[in-house]
């Protein structure tokens, strides 16, 4: 399986939030929810130009929930979740080393906050195993977290894609199977149109790699 998926497969999987201070009337917890449905909404949209609106957005309500309480990790999880699609929106030619750097610093922020924050886990395990070695990849490292999260989240759809093509690379092509047909399923059931193409596409080239065997 290709690896050249360093950006556009740092996506992000989010939800639950807390906070307790206030800011201009809005609380940690309500800056927080804000920032990550802009995130949502991101993905979702159909042109260039709205994504980067809504993930500027959200890089704004992050930056504010972060500022007001900077322990709380579903806060920096926000920061990383914005920045992060916006540059993958942007696509790699657009790579910033900076935007980078403050990606990473906010998801590193979040696991070292709370350890077991299981979209983060997610997150660092696939940025892992998709960048090279010389900027901190760490295939090994970052399959035992994805697989954490799968046992800790039986719902957890991107885990089992990544995982499904670590697989299958190095010819596990039964467990990687049942792994794509798995993330597949939950996609479906979850009604995730923005992941259901990746794990279409996932599924159908392991599919294919087993019935050529």
């Amino acid at each position: 399986m290709a690896r050249g998926r360093s950006l556009a497969s740092i996506g992000v999987l989010c939800c639950l939030f807390v906070g307790a201070n206030v800011w201009a009337g809005e609380s940690v917890q309500s800056l927080t929810n804000q920032a990550m449905e802009e995130c949502q909404k991101g993905r979702r949209a159909k042109d260039a130009d709205s994504r980067s609106v809504h993930f500027d957005r959200g890089r704004e309500l992050a930056e504010k929930a972060v500022a007001l309480d900077s322990q709380s990790a579903d806060a920096h999880f926000a920061l990383f979740c914005s920045i992060g699609e916006r540059m993958r929106a942007n696509g790699e030619v657009m790579f910033s080393v900076f935007e980078y750097g403050r990606m990473m610093e906010a998801l590193d922020q979040t696991l070292t906050l709370n350890p077991k924050h299981l979209d983060a886990l997610s997150s660092k395990g696939t940025i892992l195993i998709e960048i090279p070695e010389f900027l901190g990849g760490d295939d090994e490292k970052g399959e035992v977290m994805l697989r954490q999260v799968i046992k800790d989240e039986p719902e957890s759809i991107n885990a089992r894609m990544v995982v499904a093509r670590q697989c299958a690379e190095r010819g596990d092509h039964q467990e990687a199977y049942e792994l794509s047909k798995q993330a597949l399923e939950l996609a479906k059931q979850q009604q995730r149109d923005d992941l259901l193409p990746e794990a279409e596409e996932t599924f159908s080239e392991i599919q294919t790699q087993l019935m050529a065997r």
